[in-house]
Parts: C-alpha cells; sequence; structure tokens
C-alpha cells in the first residue's frame, strides 16, 4: 500500500467544487500500487477514484490522461478522466498534480484461471491496437537506459550472486535490442492487480502510468510474467498458450517477435527485479508504503535464462 499524501475530507470536498459530480459521500485509502496515492471518491452521482502523482511531474502527465481518454472512446475498458467545469484533467490537491477518473467495476484477482488469462490477452491487443492512431508518444522511463543507470546504486546491495546476475543481464539486455518488432503505445504494468474482473469477464484495465511507447511484445512479456506464474514461480505453459493465443487472434504476432520472445522476458522481468530493488533499498516516505518482494523478479529471471532454449516450445498462438 501506499499513500504517500493524506487528503483530507475538506481537502477533497474544495476539490469536487470545481465538478458537476455531486458531493463528497465517502473517501478511502485505496490499498494497493507503489507509486501514486489513490483514494475511492464516492459522491451522490457516482463512484471515482482520485489520484495523486508523487513522482510524475505535471508536464508528463496529459500524456496519460489523454491516453486513458482515448483508449476508452475506442471501447477499451479502463479508467475515463472527468473533466473539471473548466474543461480540465489535470487537477492540483495538496500541493500535488491529480486527477479523478470513473471508478470500473470489478475486482482483482490473485489466481488467473486459462479463461480469464486468455481475457486479459484480447484486452492487451485491443489496447495496442487503439493506440496506433493515438498522436502522442512517450519514451519508456524504465528500459535500458534506466536499468543501467541504477546499477552501480544498487550493486553494493547485494550479494555476489545477485550482483554478477544483474551485470550480466544488463550486459546481454545491450546486445539484444530489437529496434524492429513491431511498436506502440504499451501498458507496461498489466499485472494481476491492474486488472478488474466479474467472473472470467474482464471489466476494466487499470493504472496507466507507466504506460508509453515501446515493443508491443515487451508489454506482452511483462503481462505473461505475472499473469502466467504458478505458486512455485515458475512459468505455466498452458496459462501462457492461453494468453499468446488470444493476443494473436486480435492482433497477429510475426516470426520476428518469435524469436525475441526468450530475451524479452528476461528484460520484462529485469525490469521489476530493478525496481523492486530499488524500491526495497531505497524507500520513499509516506503514510502507508510497502515495498514488494525482489526476490521474486530475481528467482524469476534466473529460471528464464536457465530455460532459454525451451521457451519458444510454449509459444503455439
Amino acid at each position: 500500500m501506499s499513500v504517500f499524501t493524506c487528503v483530507s475530507t475538506s481537502d477533497a470536498q474544495s476539490l469536487l467544487e470545481q465538478f458537476d459530480i455531486g458531493q463528497l459521500t465517502e473517501l478511502e485509502g485505496i490499498a494497493s500500487g507503489i507509486e501514486n496515492t489513490n483514494y475511492f471518491l464516492t459522491t451522490t452521482h457516482n463512484k471515482y477514484v482520485l489520484t495523486l502523482f508523487e513522482q510524475l511531474a505535471p508536464e508528463e502527465l496529459p500524456f496519460f490522461l489523454q491516453l486513458m481518454s482515448h483508449l476508452a472512446e475506442h471501447n477499451v475498458p479502463c479508467p475515463h478522466p472527468i473533466a473539471n467545469l473548466n474543461g480540465e484533467l489535470l487537477l492540483h490537491i495538496c500541493d500535488k498534480p491529480a486527477s479523478i477518473v470513473s471508478r470500473l467495476p470489478g475486482k482483482s484477482i490473485t489466481s488467473p484461471n486459462h479463461a480469464q488469462c486468455m481475457q486479459v490477452g484480447e484486452n492487451l491487443a485491443n489496447i495496442h491496437l487503439a493506440g496506433k492512431d493515438f498522436l502522442l508518444q512517450r519514451t519508456n522511463p524504465r528500459g535500458a537506459s534506466w536499468w543501467k543507470s541504477l546499477a552501480p546504486q544498487l550493486l553494493p546491495k547485494l550479494d555476489a550472486d545477485a550482483a554478477l546476475l544483474l551485470q550480466t543481464e544488463i550486459r546481454y539486455q545491450a546486445l539484444h535490442r530489437f529496434q524492429d518488432l513491431p511498436r506502440g503505445i504499451i501498458h507496461a504494468d498489466l499485472f494481476r492487480d491492474n486488472a478488474l474482473f466479474d467472473g472470467d469477464r474482464l471489466t476494466g484495465v487499470i493504472d496507466f502510468y507507466f504506460a508509453c511507447t515501446d515493443s508491443w511484445l515487451y508489454d506482452l512479456a511483462i503481462t505473461v510474467n505475472d499473469w502466467c506464474i504458478t505458486e512455485d514461480g515458475t512459468l505455466d505453459k498452458e496459462s501462457t498458450q492461453s494468453l499468446l493465443s488470444a493476443y494473436h487472434q486480435r492482433r497477429p504476432l510475426t516470426a520476428l517477435e518469435r524469436g525475441a520472445w526468450p530475451v524479452l522476458l528476461r528484460a520484462g522481468a529485469l525490469r521489476f527485479w530493478v525496481s523492486r530493488l530499488y524500491d526495497f533499498h531505497f524507500p520513499r516516505e509516506g503514510e502507508l508504503t510497502h515495498a514488494k518482494d525482489p526476490e521474486h523478479f530475481r528467482k524469476l529471471l534466473s529460471q528464464h535464462i536457465d530455460a532459454q532454449s525451451e521457451l519458444r516450445t510454449i509459444w503455439r498462438p
């Protein structure tokens, strides 16, 4: 949980004076996420989510807010930003940039079945296709240059085996950039806690604040690395095949992507190992904060390396 900034009832009431969405009836901190402060905001008209941006600069935020608006208007089930009476999507509260978005039905799941993995694959493809005519672009802020820049801070914190793994994988990824892969808008963080379900029906994809322009296959690898992992932390072949096949039905995957698949799975694991290591060793102060265990992605990365030759056999979209 990360509520870095406390929003009082009076703060929320003052903010709502800028809108025509009713009077405040309830304000509740949301127990998920590690980057922003989030509250469920309920009014006499409807239910919303209030987000305060703790790290992103105000000039970065129009990309995300306009992207969500674009996707919502292209039938992607995602939060729709709410404009105030002046037509503004970007707000300020408690000296922080903020937004109010629609609250979607459903809840996140912890143990997805094959049908739910298929829903995720299909909707990820829909996001990629809907984003093709979105005009804004954003370089991936957590790509190769980012993990390389953090390595000097992290290496002294690691044991010898982990330090060697980090250095070796960063060098390996530098040799495999795959600049010719199909690319466009990606979610970049489609974990289980960022999708909502009603039974086997996906009702919403949330938290687009890592969205950027990068290879679609990288986004697919990040998603598989969370949705298709067994309880013992290994890749589940059947779940992976279900998710890949559903994605492939909406956006056919290429031969080049098939060849790059094992490398991108490793890249996705490396990206989240590095971010969790940094959050663990260099935590931010906050009212309610929780850094997720980096060991999970260290183990996953090691497993992907050991199974490099086998990963292509999973690919049967």
